[in-house]
């Protein structure tokens, strides 16, 4: 399921409806990305993430498939929110179950990974010093390369 909202969300609330009545389900695993206070060494006051309606959840979605297609997973969650965010509030929420643990954190990985890289998302930091849209980061682009199939 792809949600992409202005509003915050309830991790519990939304892993409890994930879960809802699948007994078949024996590991969750979850990630939830938040607004930090720096960037490197700068320190940020809030940010902003942009996005393009349509376009961003038929990419999201296209990832999850690509996750569902390569672990045996249950169910799935992409949580993304967009607009201003402040320093602490939730930005993402990926929840990946299956049957066994392991399928359920590689999934949760692999798709906290390609939705850092792939996922049609602007980010712009705000500072003291002003505003500042950010660059793809090669650390960000080398933890994606790992889930490639040659």
């Amino acid at each position: 399921m792809i949600k992409v909202q202005k509003q915050d969300f309830d991790v519990g609330a939304e892993i409890d409806a994930l879960r809802a009545g699948n007994t078949a389900i024996g590991g969750i695993a979850s990630f939830v990305g938040t607004v930090r206070d720096l960037a490197g060494d700068t320190p940020v006051t809030g940010m902003t993430l942009e996005h393009y309606p349509g376009m961003t959840e038929r990419e999201l979605d296209r990832i999850e498939q690509e996750a569902n297609r390569r672990w045996p997973l249950e169910a799935s969650l992409i949580i993304h929110r967009y607009g201003r965010l402040e320093l602490g509030d939730r930005i993402v929420l990926v929840v990946t179950a299956s049957a066994h643990r392991q399928a359920a954190l590689e999934s949760c990985a692999f798709l906290i990974d390609w939705l850092k890289t792939k996922a049609p998302f602007w980010k712009k930091e705000e500072t003291r010093g002003g505003e500042t849209w950010v660059d793809a980061r090669d650390s960000d682009d080398a933890a994606a390369a790992r889930w490639r199939k040659d």
